[in-house]
């Protein structure tokens, strides 16, 4: 079907579904309809274009009345820009700001004044006035900071880039209180409950300015309180000094006196150290410190060389929040520094009481409770400075150490002659640390027995203290075992295992200079003991357990052998005549059972050549009194033979040997005699008796106290 074709139109369009062929090059054969068609009507438009001249379009400049709409629409726009600028008011922001800080701190803030902003410039600054950051419900009514004005300004390239780059930030008579309360909540903690550990960390300041500041500092927990002023300009006092924090105050009811200076906080380098010193007095105690803070503004890292003195290291806690135990009058000096949550002390040296310390020590915090790490040594320990350690006292004589506290305690045990301290344990603080402490003494003097050197390994977790090992090297011997301190309960309980091993008695008795000890052998011993009480004496006035002392041979001056006979005959003419001769020990041994304190001897036995001693008594560790009767039947025939028995009752620090009333010692006055050695013979009324006694199985009684758990060693072999 096909188009009817139109004069001077184009040539009609045939509909056909046969596909169009081009006329290849070359191709002689004529074309059919469609090509023709086609080729007609490419001609036909060809010289249609051929004749046609296009031109550019020409731009019609606006009318007047055009230019007048488009000028008046542009006036209105700026006059409202104007007046939008005129009647713009920042504080329309107030409430939202509040809102959004009181969410942020977990508190009420509210801003009373002004607020403007300048927001046309590289740097953007604002400052808003009158700023009240209210306390935390718990600590009641009350502001826990109120700020007159606030001024801040930034760097805007930084902070498009997600960096804050403070130029300014200054605070004009910023008025805090801090108050923390028993149960350690603090009012500067703003997050809402949420234990946080990590330090104070500012963004770069390069101006920090304080203006008339003041702090008031309250805590209940170190009992703690301070007042004083912080400011912060171009140029204070002294100078180059520009940062200064005063503060006077009261800690644990004593003068606290506090003075922080620094250099100017202006114009301050990211990557220049700080400096800045310190000066604290809380009492007698006195510290002083000189450092830096590598990172201006950055507090989790600083570092200062420090020297502290005072009376008492357990007086620091107040200020470091660290439980120390207690100490006599102290001097140190090291390097404090910090790492975060790691607080470090290097290159420790100085005095404690009468005794030389060095070593190091760290507290990491963040936990629900400080670890303390220490690793410390004496090269020469004076034994008496560890009773402080246990509520006791040092030695107070000429030449010795100790502070006012610590004569009146001496003073006290000495009126009352006790060797055990009363002294409360401050259970607090053992249970407010975690610690591992490792001490080593390279050499120890002035100990009630001699000990050469000693150390002990001190761990403490969750208010459980244990003291293993302990270790004293004895002349020959070691005194070894532990000592643990439960803490967890309401009432602390203690508990000590110690052996005396390779021991000599020799070494072990006190002896005039020059003058050969009476008893001479060797020594190992037990002591097993658990008590509960919150004071080293009420720990033992309570103690279960048992103490077992050997001696599996040895010699005794004869004289001593001869009066436990008791030979007063023979055994005075041998003191008298300072006869030095020995005769052998075959076996010695003590066995105690201990019950809520008291110490019972279940078997007393010293057996010698020529005599055969048994006895029994008590040791009252509450009332510290002891009370023995000792025995002797004589292994020979002897002229003048005493049946009375020896016996030894008084204080612990003072008893006194006696004999035992009896008729024949009324008769004859030899209890003066004995007691005196002083008596004339011809006091002395003479009784016979015959030698009757054998000697003691020293083995089978070592074998019979190893089966009840308390291993010694065999008599060793003459």
């Amino acid at each position: 079907m096909t188009e009817a074709a139109t004069p001077g139109g184009p040539a009609p369009r045939r509909r056909t579904a046969t596909p169009v062929r081009r006329k290849a090059a070359g191709d002689r054969r004529p074309l059919d309809r469609a090509q023709t068609w086609a080729k007609a009507r490419w001609e036909t438009t060809r010289e249609t274009f051929a004749h046609t001249r296009f031109k550019a379009p020409q731009l019609r400049r606006p009318s007047t009345r055009a230019l007048a709409w488009i000028g008046g629409v542009l006036s209105v726009l700026a006059i409202a820009i104007a007046i939008l600028i005129a009647i713009w008011d920042w504080n329309w922001f107030r409430g939202p700001l509040e809102r959004l800080a009181s969410a942020r701190m977990h508190r009420p803030v509210t801003i009373a004044g002004d607020l403007k902003v300048d927001i046309f410039s590289w740097q953007p600054s604002a400052t808003v006035e009158s700023v009240r950051i209210a306390n935390p419900a718990w600590a009641g009514p009350g502001d826990t900071a109120a700020i007159e004005r606030i001024a801040v300004r930034i760097r805007l390239v930084p902070l498009l880039k997600g960096q804050l780059d403070l130029r300014l930030l200054r605070f004009d008579r910023p008025n805090v209180r801090l108050f923390r309360d028993l149960q350690g909540r603090a009012t500067w903690d703003f997050s809402g409950g949420k234990k946080s550990a990590e330090p104070m960390r500012l963004p770069p300041i390069r101006s920090f300015i304080i203006n008339q500041g003041q702090l008031r500092f309250e805590d209940a927990q170190r009992k703690i309180t301070l007042s004083g002023t912080i400011n912060a300009a171009e140029q204070l006092g002294a100078a180059n000094r520009g940062f200064e924090l005063t503060g006077r105050g009261s800690i644990n009811r004593e003068s606290f006196t506090l003075d922080v200076t620094g250099g100017p906080l202006l114009n301050i380098e990211r990557d220049k150290p700080y400096p800045f010193d310190a000066d604290i007095r809380a009492g007698d105690t006195y510290i002083t410190a000189r450092g830096a803070i590598p990172k201006p503004f950055d507090m989790g890292e600083f570092y200062m060389n420090t020297t502290a003195r005072g009376p008492d290291m357990g007086d620091l806690f107040g200020l470091t929040g660290v439980a120390l135990p207690n100490t006599p009058p102290y001097r140190l000096n090291g390097r404090l520094s910090r790492d975060g949550n790691l607080w470090r002390i290097d290159g420790l040296s100085g005095r404690v009481g009468d005794s030389d310390l060095a070593g190091e020590i760290s507290v990491k915090t963040g936990d629900a409770r400080p670890m303390l790490k220490a690793d410390l040594r004496s090269r020469s320990l004076d034994f008496d400075d560890l009773g402080a350690f246990f509520g006791g006292a040092p030695a107070t004589g000429a030449g010795e150490t100790a502070n006012a506290g610590q004569k009146v305690v001496a003073a006290k045990m000495a009126g009352q002659r006790r060797l055990l301290p009363e002294a409360t344990l401050a259970v607090d603080k053992i249970r407010a640390i975690d610690a591992d402490v490792s001490y080593k003494a390279l050499s120890i003097r002035d100990s009630p027995v001699r000990l050469r050197s000693g150390e002990v390994r001190v761990r403490l977790d969750n208010g459980l203290l244990r003291a293993n090992p302990l270790e004293f090297d004895l002349p020959q011997g070691k005194i070894a075992g532990f000592v643990n301190l439960n803490a967890r309960q309401a009432t602390p309980v203690t508990q000590l295992d110690l052996r005396l091993t390779n021991a000599r008695i020799e070494q072990l008795i006190p002896t005039a200079a020059g003058g050969r000890p009476p008893l001479v052998g060797q020594l190992v011993g037990r002591a097993q003991l658990t008590g509960s009480g919150n004071s080293v004496r009420r720990a033992f006035a309570s103690a279960d357990g048992q103490v077992l002392v050997i001696s599996p041979g040895g010699e005794v001056r004869e004289a001593f052998a001869e009066l436990l006979g008791i030979n007063v005959t023979k055994g005075l003419g041998l003191l008298m005549s300072k006869n030095q001769d020995r005769v052998p020990v075959n076996c010695a041994v003590a066995n105690f059972t201990a019950v809520n304190g008291v110490l019972t001897a279940n078997n007393i036995v010293f057996d010698t050549k020529p005599v055969l001693s048994r006895g029994s008594g008590t040791i009252n560790l509450d009332t510290e009194r002891m009370d023995f009767r000792i025995s002797g039947k004589a292994k020979e025939f002897r002229l003048v033979r005493l049946l009375a028995p020896i016996t030894i009752k008084g204080p612990l620090t003072a008893p006194k040997v006696g004999i035992e009333p009896g008729g024949a010692i009324a008769q004859g006055g030899v209890a003066v005699a004995l007691g005196a050695l002083v008596t004339p013979l011809a006091a002395i009324i003479p009784f016979i008796e015959l030698g009757t006694a054998k000697d003691a199985n020293c083995a089978a009684l070592i074998t019979s106290q190893g089966r009840e758990g308390v291993p010694a060693e065999k008599p060793a072999k003459r």
